[in-house]
């Protein structure tokens, strides 16, 4: 059961357009689920997204902030834009160039909330 929820929530994420990869990752770097079109190091991928959630998430109590939502990785070709999704897990997807990336945010926080209540 768990394995088709997982499932489930991959593919609505790679679904979403301007998606070229993704994955849920427990809070320990654990990949979960995955949908990679590219050739990358999946253990790293997993545990440096869970790394980089946690210190921007320590940024945010240091600044006293409300709640912090995600973080979005821009490069000169590509942006990552890492979601928590509850407090067992976070996203991350990696998004094609053309991709419109406000609207993919908005599409990977509104899974991301489904996964939180979910798992």
């Amino acid at each position: 059961m768990l394995k088709e929820k997982i499932s489930a929530f991959i593919d609505r994420i790679g679904s979403i357009d301007g998606v070229a990869a993704c994955a849920l990752v427990s809070r320990d770097g654990i990949i979960s689920g995955k949908h990679f079109d590219c050739e990358l190091n999946e253990p790293w991928f997993g545990a440096l997204s869970a790394t980089i959630l946690a210190s921007a998430e320590s940024i945010g109590s240091i600044l006293k902030s409300r709640s912090l939502l995600s973080v979005t990785i821009r490069a000169q070709d590509t942006s990552v834009i890492i979601a928590g999704a509850g407090e067992n897990f976070l996203l991350a997807a990696i998004l094609r160039d053309n991709a419109d990336i406000t609207l993919v945010h908005t599409e990977i926080l509104a899974v991301a909330q489904k996964i939180g209540v979910a798992m």
